[in-house]
């Protein structure tokens, strides 16, 4: 592995689940920028957004990026979901490494999130609305950002992440 692979896609896609069988496979670290975030900010994601903005939340994901950016071991990186959505994002994302896109149907976002409570975005009326709304307005910024697009409905954690491997080698 000669850079990091970084994971990108809608909440609900796996980031987190491929990244830890993933990075377990290639023998290196898992780093989730939302977790970072709140370990630096010392508070949730949700409470951010509650009482900061998304705005707030969205700058420092800009910052945790250029701040992994430099880590010079290499990596498996999972991003949040709408840190591709800024165009400085994107850019950095792909200097750093084979950027892989998680592309999930919204209706197994749906099933996936049902009751999560944690998941700012989702709250309030119509999340089946907002879900397609926000993977439609995403899905090109995504395609953007990547240089590999895995679809990840109907396999196994298993499949994806040999599907990654084997794409990684060539």
């Amino acid at each position: 592995m000669k850079e990091h692979v970084i994971l990108i896609g809608f909440m609900g896609a796996g980031k987190t689940t491929i990244g830890k069988r993933l990075s377990k496979k290639l023998g290196v670290s898992l780093l989730d920028t939302d977790r970072l975030i709140e370990e630096e900010a010392q508070i949730t994601i949700s409470r951010i957004f509650e009482t900061k903005g998304e705005e707030a939340f969205r700058q420092a994901e800009t910052r945790m990026l250029k701040t992994l950016a430099k880590y010079e071991d290499k990596a498996v990186i999972s991003v949040g979901g709408g840190l591709p959505m800024r165009e400085e994002n994107r850019k950095i994302l792909k200097e750093m490494g084979t950027v892989v896109y998680l592309r999930v149907r919204p209706s197994t976002v749906i099933k996936r999130l049902k009751g999560d409570t944690t998941r700012p975005l989702l709250q309030g009326e119509d999340a089946q609305k907002k879900v397609r709304t926000l993977l439609n307005d995403r899905e090109k910024l995504y395609q953007e950002a990547a240089h590999l697009t895995v679809d990840v409905d109907g396999k196994t954690v298993g499949q994806i992440t040999t599907e990654i491997e084997g794409s990684l080698i060539q």
